[in-house]
């Protein structure tokens, strides 16, 4: 007999991560997690023990399927063109998987945990890697790398939350209006407003 090669918990984070990211928190479920991976609820318990675990995984997946979006940006010989890009790639990611992008963050009630928030700060190497590039290249003045990383996540983050709330929805060109955030960041840990904004430009094309 030939075994499956399927990975039922996989399926099952999986599923749980499109059904938050088709119809939101309120919709899952043991019931709709095994309708939805095909499975029987007893599967659901028999992998996971429950929807908290179903759902730290979930989150885990989110942070994965994030960092995966972060590692397209390719490396170019504008440091800051990359972290602009950086942060295209992030609000791209949130807009895709808008209820996963929440429950990652603890925005629907579900709490997350100490090792939860290890994950996504740790998705947060890629961005963080960028900063000593842009001090090295004189766009950027000495600073702690991981302080400026927090201060770019929180205008990113912050920036994207309002968007996906519907505060922007009366915003024309809200591409170009992140772009411009993103380059008053870089302005302020020290970058000349000119190649500031040629960076922003350059990684909006």
């Amino acid at each position: 007999m030939v075994k499956s090669s399927r990975d039922p918990r996989a399926e099952l984070v999986e599923a749980g991560a499109r059904v938050l990211a088709e119809e939101g928190p309120g919709a899952l479920s043991v019931r709709s997690l095994a309708r939805a991976a095909g499975t029987s609820t007893m599967a659901v318990y028999t992998h996971f023990g429950g929807m908290p675990a179903v759902v730290r995984a979930i989150i885990q997946e989110g942070f994965a399927r994030l960092a995966a979006e972060l590692a397209t940006v390719p490396a170019t010989e504008d440091p800051v063109a990359d972290c602009v890009a950086i942060g295209l790639a992030y609000r791209r990611a949130a807009h895709r998987e808008p209820h996963l992008y929440k429950v990652m963050f603890g925005a629907t009630g579900f709490e997350l945990t100490p090792e939860d928030r290890d994950v996504g700060l740790y998705t947060l190497r890629v961005a963080r890697d960028l900063i000593p590039r842009c001090i090295e290249a004189g766009r950027f003045r000495p600073a702690d790398p991981w302080v400026l990383t927090r201060q770019s996540w929180c205008l990113v983050h912050g920036a994207v939350s309002l968007e996906l709330a519907g505060f922007y929805a009366e915003v024309p060109e809200a591409d170009a209006e992140f772009g411009r955030y993103l380059e008053g960041f870089a302005i302020g840990a020290g970058d000349h407003p000119e190649r500031a904004a040629e960076s922003v430009a350059r990684a909006l094309r």
